[in-house]
């Protein structure tokens, strides 16, 4: 399977959950202020990832270069994605940033996949929520960062 995981990072730790989530899928990495149109295009599972920043946000770089994901053809397109937060200090807009894509994937066409338990989180809203689960991977890795690997694991084997 042809991965690619496209991913913004100001601090580094979305970068790294980004890598490992490469590693352990054999995708392509890529930044997003690297990504052309045609890196979300040429791939059989595309994997979006973004911090939240401020309150329910996304991150600099996905907001600066959003018009490449915004101009892909994703119909029948398999799209899975995953967000980091902070669920302590900003629990009213939890992996909000992951609810912003989710809604650009699907208004390309693109079929999200890889939804998640909210089970084990402690949060008040999310606009990454559609019904009970999360619209894919939620990672906090200010207060959970010890539960990171299994949940990466738990979702790789879920999209595939």
């Amino acid at each position: 399977m042809n991965v690619t995981v496209i991913f913004g990072s100001d601090s580094g730790a979305t970068r790294d959950v980004a890598a490992r989530i490469a590693k352990r899928i054999g995708g392509r990495l890529l930044d997003v202020q690297e990504a052309r149109t045609d890196d979300y295009e040429g791939c059989d599972l595309l994997i979006l990832g973004s911090p939240t920043y401020g309150v329910g946000e996304l991150q600099t770089d996905w907001d600066l270069y959003v018009d490449q994901l915004e101009a892909a053809d994703l119909a029948s397109r398999k799209v899975a994605l995953f967000g980091t937060g902070d669920q302590m200090t900003y629990p009213d807009s939890f992996v909000d940033a992951m609810g912003i894509l989710y809604d650009k994937v699907v208004a390309r066409g693109g079929e999200v996949i890889g939804f998640t338990e909210t089970s084990g989180y402690d949060f008040s809203a999310s606009t990454a929520l559609r019904g009970d689960l999360f619209v894919g991977l939620a990672l906090d890795e200010d207060t959970q960062s010890h539960l990171t690997n299994a949940r990466i694991d738990a979702w790789l084997e879920q999209l595939r």
